[in-house]
């Protein structure tokens, strides 16, 4: 079901080693050449060509595509008790991580009567997409609108796929949880349209009740499939995004000492997502590695999404690497760059601190992935593909720009006019040093 990479006894650099591990094979090159036209299309046609991509992609055709308030109101009032009992926890937990996460600003005095001050201004207007396909995911409205809201943008909308037996409108839980959130800007337009939606608006296209459609936002954040990666890769630079998101991935450092049950359990969690989800096991005990894949047989025959997982599991995608010790299996996770990396080994706190390159680190037998999905406080928008080699994932600062502001009196810019004149002289621009003796 699953392969077996055996690294034991071999030296292997940094190159080899990424050449050799698992990786989804995601083109998004080639998804950007399909959904260009419909990027090009939204732009240009606004509301007109978002009813008809929804009608050629979700089947259905929105009455509305803004979500009428009373339907966000409605949605609600008839959520299971015990949904809004966990949603109503998951948010004050994310409130109080993301509360947390807001850089301060900051003064220097460089000399006298010279200052430079840092200022951390939020964007003013987001875009935040919900998925809606082979799954409808409320936790992704609670991530994203809780770290925008936590960094104080003032303008927030949400885009997920229109539901052909909800009458066009996206999955009521996803709307329930806007309403908890106290978001009523919501819109039935799912994939690379609502990319585009969110980063050229739909102006001068009016809704069937007479309202302005979507107006251009800031930043556009949030998961997706290869498609909604595309549009983002194609918006980019118009509107500033979190990351091209690709498929989920779950890589376990784990040695003799983790549980087989535990291990399998964690893999195939992720591996429901998505037939191409990654689901990583790093051992060095080869006795784990028997009893995880004696484990995930079992556990797959009895998985709800049995096909789905069982096709992500024996992808080229998923594997159990074998290193010669933990060491190795540190070098093995810091090259793959996991989404999500659990780390279920001796002293397992210690060797996480070790970790340098993961989207989110869980340590011990008792912080599973799906505890940070819903309910660490953490954020599950998380940097996928090797990303998180130098991407971080999603949070308050997504939402944030470092402003300087430089102020000087006429002694402290004196001080330095000469060193200014100098410097502007040897790059050949002395107007620049104009500039400075024009005030003296």
């Amino acid at each position: 079901m699953i392969t077996r990479i055996d690294l034991r006894g071999r030296t292997l650099s940094r190159r080899e080693l990424l050449d050799t591990l698992p990786r989804a094979e995601v083109d998004v090159e080639h998804a950007a050449e399909v959904v260009a036209p419909i990027v090009a299309d939204v732009r240009k046609r606004g509301a007109a060509a978002l009813r008809e991509l929804a009608e050629r992609f979700d089947g259905v055709r929105p009455e509305h595509l803004r979500v009428p308030t009373d339907a966000i109101t409605a949605a609600l009032e008839v959520l299971d008790p015990q949904v809004r009992a966990a949603l109503e926890e998951t948010i004050q937990r994310v409130r109080l991580v993301h509360a947390a996460q807001r850089p301060a600003d900051f003064t220097v005095q460089v000399a006298p009567g010279a200052q430079v001050r840092q200022r951390w201004i939020p964007v003013r207007r987001v875009g935040l997409y919900v998925p809606g396909g082979l799954a409808v995911y409320p936790s992704s409205v609670v991530m994203n609108v809780v770290a925008a809201q936590a960094a104080g943008v003032e303008s927030l909308a949400v885009a997920s796929p229109p539901q052909k037996d909800r009458g066009g409108l996206p999955d009521p839980v996803v709307l329930a949880t806007a309403a908890l959130l106290g978001v009523d800007e919501v819109y039935a337009v799912g994939g690379a349209q609502a990319v585009a939606m969110f980063a050229y608006g739909a102006a001068g296209s009016q809704d069937v009740d007479g309202e302005t459609l979507c107006e251009p936002v800031d930043v556009v954040t949030g998961p997706g499939n290869v498609y909604v990666a595309a549009a983002k890769r194609l918006v980019r630079g118009v509107v500033g995004i979190d990351a091209e998101a690709g498929p989920t991935e779950i890589a376990v450092l784990a040695d003799i000492t983790a549980d087989a049950n535990h291990v399998a359990a964690d893999l195939i969690s992720q591996a429901e997502h998505d037939p191409l989800a990654a689901s990583v096991l790093v051992t060095s005990s080869v006795e784990l590695a028997g009893a995880v894949e004696a484990k995930l047989v079992d556990r797959v025959d009895a998985t709800f999404h049995r096909a789905r997982v069982q096709t992500a599991l024996s992808g080229t995608q998923s594997a159990i690497v074998l290193v010669d010790d933990v060491e190795a299996g540190l070098e093995v996770v810091n090259a793959y760059g996991a989404e999500h990396l659990e780390i279920q080994t001796r002293d397992a706190a210690a060797v996480a601190e070790r970790v340098t390159s993961a989207g989110a680190i869980f340590v011990g037998p008792y912080s599973p992935v799906s505890l940070g999905d819903y309910m660490a406080g953490s954020n599950h928008v998380l940097p996928t593909g090797g990303c998180a080699h130098y991407a971080s994932g999603l949070g308050v600062h997504s939402y944030l720009r470092a402003v300087q502001v430089v102020e000087y009196d006429a002694d402290a810019l004196s001080e330095v006019a000469d060193r200014i004149v100098a410097f502007a002289d040897a790059e050949g621009l002395p107007a620049h040093g104009e500039a400075v003796r024009a005030r003296f």
